[in-house]
């Protein structure tokens, strides 16, 4: 009986044993897997996605891009103005677009009643940080900014005119933006609070890309 009773112990320390030994290579198990995933996320900057990592390019593949689109709002003698900026990022060089009054300050006042003819290049004060008072930029890979770069040149060929209430700055702006997909504010809001507009209603989103109808 005394034998029974020793077998019997043993058995349920051996159990005990057992399940104290467990959690332990459990826990090991787990904190290995844990280091195993920091690392490859300081590897990956965060992503530790297979698929992700597995397909990332070298960064030569990429080196004339990304290009961009940078919608930008200044201050100015009255209103403002908003445009934009457009090219590649590895170059310091930058195009502008935009629609103003052609002429003087007499012209302007008088285009808010009227018709004036129109200039969509670049402004005083368009180059300038100090006058930037809002900035949305957006990103596209190559194909795309070539479709969109030939669309603003089209529209700075085809613009004439320039008129207050209707062919304003904004609506030029905000055709570009409707070009590329994205919502847009209503022309006759502020140059300064457009492009805050702009980017909270697109969620500041940073990669435009274009669909297939277009």
């Amino acid at each position: 009986m005394a034998n029974k009773l020793n077998r019997l112990a043993l058995c349920l320390l051996a159990g005990l044993g057992a399940h104290a030994i467990q959690p332990a290579a459990a826990n090991e198990s787990t904190a290995r897997a844990s280091d195993a995933k920091a690392l490859a996320s300081a590897d990956t900057g965060g992503d530790v996605t297979p698929a992700h990592t597995a397909t990332r390019k070298p960064m030569s593949s990429v080196a004339k891009g990304p290009y961009y689109v940078d919608f930008r709002a200044r201050t100015a003698a009255s209103w403002g103005h908003t445009f934009v900026w457009y090219g590649k990022t590895s170059e310091r060089a930058v195009d502008v677009a935009g629609l103003t009054p052609a002429g003087d300050v007499g012209a302007y006042m008088l285009g808010y009643l009227t018709w004036v003819p129109s200039e969509t290049g670049a402004s005083y004060g368009d180059l300038d940080p100090e006058y930037l008072t809002a900035h949305y930029k957006v990103y596209l890979n190559e194909a795309d900014a070539k479709r969109v770069f030939a669309f603003i040149k089209h529209l700075q060929a085809t613009s004439k005119v320039w008129n207050a209430y209707t062919t304003n700055c904004t609506g030029f702006v905000g055709e570009i933006a409707e070009y590329m997909g994205l919502k847009t504010p209503s022309r006759w809001t502020r140059p300064e609070n457009y492009v805050n507009e702009l980017k909270e209603l697109n969620s500041g989103r940073q990669v435009v890309r274009l669909s297939e109808q277009q």
